[in-house]
């Protein structure tokens, strides 16, 4: 039976041994038998990677289920839904931190620009099982985590720099400076679509957030991502309609309401128009 709500994980529901900090790091396979609550569709309100050294099994980010096996390195972002099917021999490395303990020594949008945080790219980047480059730094934030040092923090946040910098080697290098002032604004505008898909839902409403005219805020998704600005817009808020029928026991009314509508029945319209189903329909082919 489904949970009555989607639960949303902060990084006060992992107890730690020493005082609480805004970071954390365990073995994959020691933290699921401390914490096995975290085997159920959940989200956090902080980031999350993933090391898999050893073993087999699926990992369901955002209704998309991916492989996990040696080498794959998984990155989430706060709010993402995730469960995973692990096999009996994985082995693995997990770091949860909060933006503000990153942005605390690396203020700017650095972290937010990270391309594996970037909805347009998979949330996982699959590695030589055998790679020596950015396995060691995930070690190293373990026993950093583990040693009781007096600046502790600053040596954890500056491992954790290291090797979110080494995971952007392997993506696509950086576009030309021409595109940079164009890809900064896409970023900008989905870091706002995150923050107000429930009540902003028309182009011109980000538009004047950023600055821009609707009709330059179209060119640039179009340009950039190869879809409209109003498109990207009904995605987000598709997406997590999905989430909720997905992962709760909301009713339709109530999915609604949570998504900022005042009408359920324009709600189920408009799902049906930018989803291709009905919500129960969606809901019942899960």
């Amino acid at each position: 039976m489904k949970a009555t709500g989607l639960p949303v994980l902060a990084l006060a529901s992992f107890p730690q041994a020493h005082p609480p900090a805004p970071y954390y790091a365990e073995r994959l396979e020691t933290h699921v038998v401390r914490f096995p609550h975290v085997n159920v569709p959940h989200a956090h309100d902080f980031y999350l990677l993933l090391y898999v050294t050893e073993g087999t099994g699926t990992h369901t980010v955002d209704l998309v289920t991916y492989e996990l096996r040696p080498g794959s390195v998984f990155f989430l972002a706060p709010g993402q839904v995730h469960h995973w099917h692990l096999g009996p021999n994985v082995r693995g490395l997990l770091v949860f931190f909060s933006a503000d303990f990153y942005l605390f020594r690396y203020p700017g949008n650095g972290l937010y620009a990270y391309p594996f945080f970037d909805s347009a790219h998979p949330p996982v980047l699959y590695l030589a099982p055998d790679e020596t480059e950015i396995r060691p730094v995930f070690e190293s934030l373990l026993a950093e985590y583990n040693a009781p040092h007096a600046n502790q923090g600053e040596v954890f946040r500056s491992y954790l720099h290291i090797a979110l910098e080494l995971a952007t080697r392997h993506y696509p290098a950086q576009p030309a400076a021409e595109n940079g002032l164009a890809l900064q604004q896409i970023r900008q505008f989905g870091a706002l679509l995150n923050e107000h898909y429930r009540t902003k839902r028309s182009v011109s409403d980000y538009a004047e957030l950023l600055h821009l005219t609707a009709n330059h805020l179209n060119a640039l998704c179009r340009r950039v991502l190869n879809k409209t600005a109003s498109a990207l817009i009904h995605e987000r808020v598709i997406t997590e309609a999905q989430r909720l029928l997905s992962h709760s026991a909301l009713g339709v009314a109530q999915v609604a309401y949570e998504l900022g509508f005042e009408d359920a029945s324009y709600f189920v319209r408009y799902f049906r128009k930018y989803a291709g189903t009905t919500p129960e329909a969606f809901r019942q082919q899960r």
